[in-house]
């Protein structure tokens, strides 16, 4: 494939939705709200572990959680979810193709965005790091509305991270010059320290941690009780989920589709 340059995909050349600076931040702080409420709706649960243990299916090699995630990822599939560049599937394999007209998304993106994909990295995360951290232990029988709550999170944040792909684009165009020097010398960490403002990421974790102690309040309406609140899921949960795990995944997101940006 011969070199995509900036101005081959300039913002006016663009048809339908238009990314901007602006417009991205916008769509990172909304997708805070949903993730925030993923993790409330998860926490109703127990770890129900039985969820993620194997055998529980017949004809299924697979956890209870693997079998709604694939099957539900099918379905999706056959109504076109994945034909938004936005979107990615956790198991890619074999999808299905869409069964309903397909809509023109913009071609806003570098082809070789498509081929990337951290969905493995994420998985794994969530199951052995992140709901460890906020899940209480123990067995209520809820397992496929565990594994439901967990698919809607699971897909909120890997939205969030590979939304990476669109900022990097956006500040490719707004910089080409600038970074185009590092990709061409495949700087990843020359990449990494323009990509990085710590005091951008500083406000993301406290809006979030905000967000979870707003959205997560337990509401009484006993007099005095205003001194002690409670909260569905504890506000450091969500703030340390982007510290450790999102915004340092995004990153790396941005960093492997700005190293193909010219290809």
């Amino acid at each position: 494939m011969g070199m995509v340059k900036a101005e081959e995909l300039s913002l006016e050349s663009v048809k339908g939705k238009v990314y901007t600076l602006d417009s991205v931040r916008e769509a990172l702080i909304r997708q805070e709200d949903t993730i925030v409420f993923g993790l409330i709706e998860r926490a109703k649960f127990l770890m129900n572990s039985r969820t993620y243990g194997g055998e529980e299916i017949p004809g299924f090699a697979g956890s209870l959680a693997e079998f709604v995630v694939k099957n539900t990822e099918a379905v999706q599939a056959k109504v076109g979810r994945y034909n938004n560049p936005e979107e990615n599937p956790f198991f890619p394999e074999n999808l299905p193709p869409s069964l309903v007209p397909s809509y023109s998304f913009t071609q806003f993106l570098h082809p070789k965005a498509a081929s990337i994909n951290i969905n493995k990295s994420i998985w794994k995360i969530y199951f052995e790091e992140l709901l460890p951290s906020f899940v209480a232990s123990g067995d209520d029988g809820n397992y496929a509305q565990t594994a439901a709550s967990d698919l809607s999170l699971l897909q909120a944040i890997s939205r969030r991270i590979h939304y990476g792909k669109f900022v990097a684009e956006v500040k490719f165009r707004e910089s080409a010059q600038q970074y185009e020097s590092l990709i061409r010398s495949e700087d990843k960490e020359g990449l990494m320290k323009l990509l990085t403002f710590e005091s951008v990421e500083e406000t993301v974790r406290k809006r979030v941690e905000k967000k979870a102690m707003v959205f997560g309040q337990n509401v009484t309406l006993k007099n005095g009780d205003e001194k002690n609140v409670t909260y569905k899921v504890d506000p450091s949960v969500a703030a340390n989920l982007y510290k450790n795990w999102i915004i340092p995944l995004t990153k790396d997101v941005q960093v492997e589709y700005l190293l193909h940006r010219l290809d």
